[in-house]
């Protein structure tokens, strides 16, 4: 056993098979929990005197196990594996006195666990446990993946690279292992790896060949790819399926016998399938093997898909069946009914023409049901139903007048005071330090918690916090100075602060976490990371010293704000126990108290008559932002040239905005606060906050100053719109419901989240403009033009607004979406080439002007000369919707006593409009009353 022990330490693993063959079973348990202590042991070294080790004692270990289930495990475990490869041969070698159930036993338990590399060497260390034992290949995801990487592998001969129908035909499982590359999560990326793939040297050509030849049974691998489809998943492993099935060139009686499938994939499977389905079904159709009520049950299906393509295709398919067979007409033609509300209205009207070209042939009772159905049109196509269904379709039920449907105004709701009990305390604390969550609300309360208890309870609240985060590394681990580093470079949150009271972190760490220089970084992240950090830091220090009751920054509402009275309050308190507040405390608490309307807690603050009072007074009586946004990088630098294409690739591609600076932050405020004083000149170049670091104390850290935190957030915004991370928009919400003026900033940061690539973030930025709308903050006319200098200069694309835009609007914020299009048209419609998407734009602004009624406005320059082309292309017709959906200002019937809507009107050579306050105020005339 020493011999074997000296072998491992000393990386001797050709030497290892001998000396376990030498040990007898007692021996082998005794070496065994030796190798156990030095594998525990190695986990704690550097990666160079790990690798000394590694294959050794995977090898000694696995030869010193007697159970089939703890050998699985030591060979599976990830510690033990390094990038030079797992020593399977010297594996078998020491395994070589095992029966064949046991290594069958084996084989099936490591086919089972997911720590498997499924790497070619897996596939074939498995593959020779099966063989000696004589069992079946065990079938599992990680198998197969190994397979197909073992298949992979098997193509190279020298430098020559085989057919892989070659290597497939000479493979023992095929039979077993093909099946379940259709059943895993995912297919092995390994099977998209090809040259080219009209070249039939490639998976699915090879399954279809194997197929054909009866290797592989036909009807099984055409099911089980259909399966596979019809299961949904990511798309790459849907064209997998799709490409087997395709190669497979299935006959006409296959497809025939296979139709509740093609219907299932048509209706609920991604476009590529179900356009595939879709051919299939129309085959089907034209060879009469397509009963009259299958076609109306898929197409009851299809015709609720938003792909238009699709949809348009189905009513072809509808058209043919019922040019072919008039008896069909009472069963198909409902179905069509079913597209009269479909929210294109090019389908739509589709819908209908077919509807009138065969409603004779209809029985009266599905002609009244059809025109019931017709009041979902859009007011655009209400005179041609009247044509269709004449007096059946009546006058209809009168229309009231529209109403604006806005979410309620987001209200501000009260921190809960810190937990009274320590049992109420360490719960939380513990919930929040195992999670990591960093809800603001819960954090702060937490946080102030520790603080107030650690002065009245220290000894109490110790006991039952050692005991809540016993489960905790750095509770555990005896070597102090491991958790000092830890914390010092990722100070985390609460468990910094119980770390601390709990005596895990040094007193100097404490001492050098409050007092350091620290770098808050380059960008606003980062910076406001440190703010959080250093008031981290401080908590740490109180806690261990009592030496104040509470912190005076605790926010008062969710959103991080803080009643200026209610600091008046906590410093009085403060005052009358002589107590000294924290610097970085009393800097957050500034930084979050709402200063609009809070002269008289500014004139109680100077009656203190200490110096934070002085200074409190001084900041609310200013009432400054943190930082004022200047504008920066759009109208001065947009490009001049005609065509769109031009315009945005010569241009300049940035719209940013600059912050000026701040001297008293800088020079009166802790260091970890200077960064939010200095002046910022927008970065084109991304952070390294890739993730997009959702952090709600961001926004806690200045919950007053949104213009500041929108123009500091914005860089992300414009990645995110592009090419960068996803999920920066999360941040438009919380924005919205900030406090202070919703002015530039938070418009551009709007209207960058409205183009975002990722319709999760879109989603977002939908949010976040209700919240304004609601709160009456949205300026309409200013984000409307952003929308459209952010498409001169190609940082967002039409079709995403498009998609924003028509999200909103669902909503019923038809009237504000409206006002918002209103002003970007004009720059949308001078281009000499419309850029794509722009039917889109127009067509949820005429689904908006018609749903608002009667709308009176400002001509919207450029709509009339798109709506007179010639052709019938999307942009045209949806010009025409929207000039037939409103009524120029002025004309007759218009005005408040005409009791229409009326809408601003954007007139693009007046710039920005009132920005700055020094212009003037828009008036717009909605129903009988006048609105700034």
């Amino acid at each position: 056993m020493k011999e074997l022990l000296d072998a491992v330490q000393g990386g001797r693993k050709q030497a290892v098979p001998a000396l376990v063959a030498g040990l007898d079973r007692t021996g082998r348990k005794a070496a065994l929990a030796e190798l156990k202590s030095l594998r525990k042991e190695a986990r704690g070294w550097d990666w160079q005197q790990r690798a000394v080790v590694q294959n050794a004692l995977l090898v000694a270990g696995a030869g010193c196990h007697t159970g089939a289930a703890a050998c699985a495990a030591w060979i599976g475990g990830r510690d033990l594996r390094d990038w030079s490869g797992t020593p399977y041969n010297l594996v078998l070698k020491v395994l070589a006195d095992r029966d064949p159930a046991w290594l069958a036993d084996l084989a099936q338990r490591l086919a089972a666990r997911p720590s498997m590399a499924s790497t070619d060497a897996d596939y074939r260390f498995v593959a020779d446990l099966v063989h000696r034992a004589q069992c079946p290949m065990p079938v599992t995801d990680t198998i197969v993946e190994a397979w197909v990487s073992h298949v992979g592998s098997g193509r190279w001969h020298g430098n020559e690279r085989r057919p892989l129908i070659d290597v497939l035909r000479a493979e023992p499982h095929l039979t077993s292992l093909v099946p379940r590359l259709f059943e895993g999560a995912e297919t092995p990326s390994a099977m998209f790896w090809y040259d080219d793939p009209r070249s039939g040297d490639h998976w699915p050509a090879a399954l279809a060949t194997l197929a054909s030849e009866g290797v592989l049974d036909r009807a099984a691998l055409a099911d089980a790819a259909l399966k596979r489809l019809l299961r949904g998943g990511k798309p790459g492993d849907l064209r997998f399926g799709l490409a087997v099935v395709r190669a497979l060139a299935l006959t006409e009686q296959e497809e025939a016998a296979r139709v509740s499938d093609w219907s299932g994939m048509a209706g609920d499977g991604l476009p590529v399938v179900a356009g595939h389905a879709q051919e299939v079904l129309s085959r089907l159709d034209a060879r009469g093997e397509l009963t009259t009520r299958e076609l109306a049950e898929v197409s009851s299906s299809v015709l609720f898909r938003t792909e238009k393509k699709l949809v348009r295709a189905q009513l072809v398919l509808i058209g043919k069946a019922l040019r072919r067979d008039a008896c069909a007409t009472d069963g198909l033609l409902p179905v069509v009914a079913e597209a009269f509300g479909h929210e294109d209205t090019d389908i739509q009207e589709r819908a209908l023409k077919l509807t009138a070209r065969h409603l004779r042939a209809a029985g009266d009772a599905v002609r009244r049901d059809l025109a019931l159905a017709a009041a979902q049109l859009g007011p655009m196509h209400r005179a041609a139903a009247h044509e269709v269904f004449g007096d059946l379709l009546g006058e209809g039920p009168a229309e009231e007048p529209y109403e604006e449907s806005l979410p309620p105004v987001p209200t501000a709701r009260r921190l809960a005071p810190a937990p009274e009990t320590v049992a109420e305390l360490v719960e939380e604390v513990a919930a929040l330090v195992h999670s990591g969550t960093r809800e603001v609300d819960l954090f702060e309360r937490a946080l102030d918690g520790l603080v107030r208890h650690a002065r009245t309870d220290r000894t109490s609240l110790t006991e039952a916090l050692r005991e809540a985060l016993a489960g905790q590394w750095w509770v555990k681990d005896p070597r102090q100075e491991q958790v000092d580093q830890w914390f010092t470079r990722q100070p985390g949150g609460l468990d910094l602060v119980a770390a601390s009271l709990l005596g895990r972190i040094s007193f100097r760490s404490v001492h050098d976490g409050r007092t350091r220089a620290r770098n808050t970084g380059t960008c606003p992240h980062a910076a406001l990371d440190g703010v959080m950090h250093a008031r981290l830091w401080e908590a740490a220090a109180f806690v261990t010293t009592g030496q104040v009751p509470f912190l005076l920054a605790t926010p008062t509402w969710h959103t991080g704000s803080l009643d200026a009275g209610e600091l008046v309050e906590r410093l009085r308190t403060y005052r009358r126990l002589g107590v000294r507040p924290g610097p970085v405390d009393f800097a957050q608490a500034l930084l979050r108290v709402r200063r609009t309307g809070s002269q008289r807690a500014a004139a109680d603050a100077a009656l203190l008559g200490t110096a934070e009072g002085e200074r409190l007074a001084s900041w609310l009586r200013a009432d400054e932002p943190v930082a004022t946004v200047l504008r920066h990088g759009s109208d001065d630098d947009r490009p001049t040239s005609d065509t769109w294409f031009r315009r945005s690739t010569t241009g300049i591609r940035r719209v940013l905005l600059a912050t000026k600076e701040r001297l008293d932050i800088q020079q009166e405020f802790p260091r970890a606060f200077h960064w939010l004083g200095r002046p910022h000149y927008p970065d084109q170049s991304p952070c390294y906050h890739w993730d997009a670091a959702r952090s709600e104390h961001w926004l806690a850290a200045l919950p007053e100053d949104r213009e500041t935190l929108a123009a500091w957030m914005t860089p992300t915004l414009m990645h995110g719109a592009d090419d960068g991370p996803d999920g920066g928009a999360w941040v438009l919400p919380g924005l919205a419901e900030a406090g202070g003026p919703a002015a530039d900033a938070m418009h551009l940061a709007l209207a960058y989240g409205l183009g975002a690539r990722r319709p999760e973030d879109r989603l977002s930025a939908v949010d976040g403009l209700l919240v304004l709308a609601a709160q009456g903050c949205l300026d309409t006319a200013m984000l409307g033009r952003d929308l459209a200098v952010l498409v001169d200069h190609d940082l967002v694309k039409p079709t995403r607004v498009a998609d924003s835009v028509r999200t909103a609007a669902a909503t019923g914020a038809y009237r504000t979406v409206l006002s918002v299009l209103a002003a970007a048209l004009p720059s949308l419609l001078a281009y000499e080439k419309a850029p794509r998407g722009l039917g889109e734009i127009l067509a949820v602004a005429g689904e908006c002007a018609e749903r608002c009624g009667p709308v009176t406005m400002e001509p919207i320059a450029g709509l009339a000369g798109t709506a007179g082309r010639r052709g019938s292309s999307q942009l045209v017709r949806q010009a025409a919707r929207l000039l037939a959906a409103t009524r120029p200002a002025g004309s007759a019937g218009a005005g408040a006593g005409g009791g229409e809507k009326a809408l601003g009107g954007i007139d693009r050579a007046e710039g920005d409009g009132d920005r700055d306050g020094d212009g003037d105020e828009q008036k717009v005339l909605i129903g009988d009353q006048i609105h700034t």
